[in-house]
């Protein structure tokens, strides 16, 4: 599986450790983030992420910033992105199953790394579930 993963400043250790984890997984990783602490604009480096998912180029997209809600509005900008910001394993799970997402957007300065690294983890391993939740998600485009 291919993720596209792309942070701000206040993601870079998040970012640098789901890169370490999930490329030990298997995972191909394309990092569009920074690398380092110096203050940057998270646009720039989370519009990347979003255009590889909406390419194909991508199965998924990983987006990182301080509140996740920045990330978040950049990469729904984009048609057929479905970019959600998760802070609990119930979000994460839901937004897969009902919402069918393909970005996951983590606020890096209101959770931990290692509830980071488990959302990532359910994330990528949680189905769809289609069905009625299919005829949803088909009405979120605008035409």
């Amino acid at each position: 599986m291919k993720i596209a993963i792309g942070n701000d400043h206040a993601g870079t250790i998040y970012k640098e450790e789901i890169v370490k984890e999930f490329t030990k997984k298997g995972y191909s990783i394309i990092n569009f983030g920074t690398d380092t602490n110096n203050s940057i604009d998270y646009p720039d480096f989370i519009h990347p992420v979003a255009e590889a998912v909406e390419k194909k180029e991508v199965d998924f997209g990983i987006i990182i910033c301080g509140s996740g809600n920045g990330a978040q509005m950049t990469a729904n900008k984009h048609q057929g992105i479905r970019a959600a910001l998760c802070w609990n394993n119930e979000l994460v799970q839901l937004t897969r199953q009902h919402n069918n997402a393909n970005i996951l957007s983590i606020p890096a300065r209101f959770v931990s790394l290692q509830q980071a690294l488990g959302f990532v983890d359910l994330f990528l391993t949680t189905e769809f579930e289609g069905g009625r939740h299919q005829t949803r998600v088909e009405k979120i485009a605008c035409k």
